[in-house]
């Protein structure tokens, strides 16, 4: 009997010491919040402190006060029964997640940011999965969601607990329009100047953007494209008995400030400066991510008037080429078409895993060139070819050139930038930049070699830029409201065949001249394609189009 109760008092004993702990919903509401504000809105805070410090320091307090009031409003929604836990630990895990990218490369979660997300490929995604990465999301996210597993909650009675959590979102409310009111003044000003100032608020933006998205999503499911310049044709401004092929290289994550072409330091460009192309160094992005700038370039809109929803419901540049009877093809090397190939010759080349340039699902640019020979082969009549390049996507730079263009060097062999120095960093960027320029100048050199059979030109554009750590930010897909430079001024070049531009009426030192002193965007694009390819339609705008004004006569195609 006393061993009995022996046992008892040791079996007692040791469930003590293993008792979870008791906490009361709100309380551990309250402990999240403090949790998710301090340790996962590190960029956020900084962010706001420098903004309201110079205006009024006092104003920062409130705006502490009202902002940690509001997300324990949000978080006292969840309290309830069987819903608590899981509402809070998916609020820390996202939290985690996106204070990785706001921390390490300044990246801003919208709307944009998720779209282009939800169409990165496996090995894009795989690039950013660092073990610095798992291990911040380890700390930050999981730990604390295993604790928060772990604590038992005390729930009051339904009609009590009703009342009480009312009481708290409602005295939350008020700590949050007291501050409001009290600075508005401030709030607005900072507000105006800083439109950033809520943009890394974790995890209140990154949930609000992928809601945002998917009701995009929902609305735009089942839009069908109108049609667009259904009365092109073509007006045979070149008179020399050889079709026209224009080959349009679309570059990825390229920007102006490390081409050589426009006064960068080093020699990016050391191909293209003996190519005789016509360089346009002051030329902004429609967007600052693929899937925004890519259907805008194309589309018929400008960067002012674009939206998704008119690039998904109207037809674009393609589509009208086909209407004048141009052939058009899209070989794809990076991420995809974004629905601009959606009823045109599209081919994604990463799949055929050819060895000679392909590794782990990803391909070197050169895949693209080997296609442009059996391409030109079967060209009969007028044609377009748009080669998508995967360019200088990163982080993982040194992946995208081969190892004879490692000529800027240290180069950064990680896709952690942590590992590397800012010299690197820039190196491996440079080198991918030397690539492009080894790219867009084979490209060119094909249809030298074809002379005689076709009348070529080369465009060449990228369709956002990259941020290399000023200021703190890395990558692209800022808000292009607040974007720096880096990622909306983009190179822009033309090469034209001699016949081509004398049988076109192309004055080169007039388009020159042009080039070096104008501003221009990806709103030319659309319009000087048309224009190359002397294609006639009510959609097109000879003020856009960037050959018009050096081409004799300058108006044909308006007048056609």
């Amino acid at each position: 009997m006393l061993r009995r109760k022996a046992l008892n008092d040791n079996n007692a004993s040791s469930g003590r010491r293993f008792v979870r702990p008791a906490i009361g919903s709100v309380t551990l509401c309250l402990i999240t919040t403090l949790y998710v504000l301090l340790v996962t809105n590190q960029t956020f805070w900084a962010k706001s402190y420098v903004y309201f410090i110079t205006s009024e320091p006092l104003a920062f307090v409130g705006f502490v006060a009202g902002i940690s009031a509001a997300i324990l409003a949000l978080f006292t929604l969840f309290s309830a029964k069987y819903i608590t836990k899981p509402a809070l630990i998916f609020f820390v895990l996202v939290a985690s997640v996106s204070s990785w990218f706001n921390d390490q490369f300044g990246v801003i979660i919208d709307k944009e940011m998720i779209r282009n997300a939800a169409v990165s490929t496996g090995a894009e995604a795989g690039h950013l999965i660092t073990t610095r990465f798992a291990m911040h999301v380890l700390l930050t996210g999981i730990l604390p969601a295993l604790v928060i597993i772990w604590v038992r909650i005390i729930h009051r009675p339904i009609l009590w607990k009703l009342v009480y959590n009312t009481a708290v979102i409602l005295a939350c409310t008020a700590v949050f329009v007291a501050a409001g009111t009290s600075f508005y003044k401030t709030y607005a000003g900072v507000g105006r100047a800083h439109r950033d100032l809520l943009d890394t608020l974790n995890p209140v933006v990154p949930i609000a953007s992928v809601v945002r998205y998917g009701i995009d999503m929902q609305r735009n499911a089942n839009v069908v494209a109108g049609p667009l310049g259904t009365d092109a044709r073509k007006v045979g401004a070149v008179d020399n008995g050889k079709p026209r092929v224009t080959i349009i290289v679309a570059g990825e994550t390229a920007r102006a400030q490390n081409f050589s072409l426009g006064g960068y330091s080093k020699e990016t460009n050391p191909e293209l400066a003996k190519r005789n192309v016509v360089y346009f160094p002051n030329t902004s992005s429609c967007g600052t991510a693929t899937a925004t700038s890519i259907p805008c370039l194309f589309s018929v809109y400008t960067r002012a008037q674009y939206s998704h929803r008119k690039g998904l419901e109207t037809e674009n540049l393609l589509d009208v080429l086909t209407h004048a009877k141009v052939d058009v093809t899209w070989l794809d090397n990076d991420t995809g078409s974004y629905n601009v190939t959606d009823r045109v010759s599209y081919t994604y080349l990463p799949p055929s895993a050819d060895p000679r340039f392909c590794k782990d699902g990803e391909c070197k640019d050169e895949i693209l060139v080997d296609k442009v020979d059996g391409w030109l082969d079967k060209v009969k009549g007028d044609s377009v070819l748009v080669l998508h390049q995967l360019g200088s996507h990163g982080p993982a730079y040194y992946q995208r050139y081969p190892e004879e263009f490692r000529r800027f060097r240290p180069d950064c062999r990680s896709n952690d930038f942590s590992s590397c120095s800012q010299e690197e960093i820039t190196n491996a960027y440079d080198n991918t930049i030397l690539y492009t320029d080894h790219i867009v100048s084979m490209v060119i050199d094909k249809l030298k070699q074809r002379s005689n059979s076709i009348s070529g030109a080369v465009l060449y554009f990228s369709d956002h830029g990259e941020s290399l750590g000023e200021n703190g930010i890395y990558l692209h897909g800022t808000p292009y409201i607040i974007a720096p430079a880096q990622q909306t001024t983009v190179p822009m070049l033309v090469w034209m065949a001699d016949d081509l531009a004398k049988t076109g009426g192309y004055d080169m030192a007039c388009l020159s001249k042009n080039a070096a002193t104008g501003t221009h965007s990806h709103d030319n694009i659309f319009h000087s394609v048309l224009g190359m390819m002397d294609v006639s339609t009510k959609v097109y705008d000879p003020s856009l189009d960037l050959f018009a004004a050096c081409r004799t006569p300058s108006n044909k195609l308006a007048q056609n």
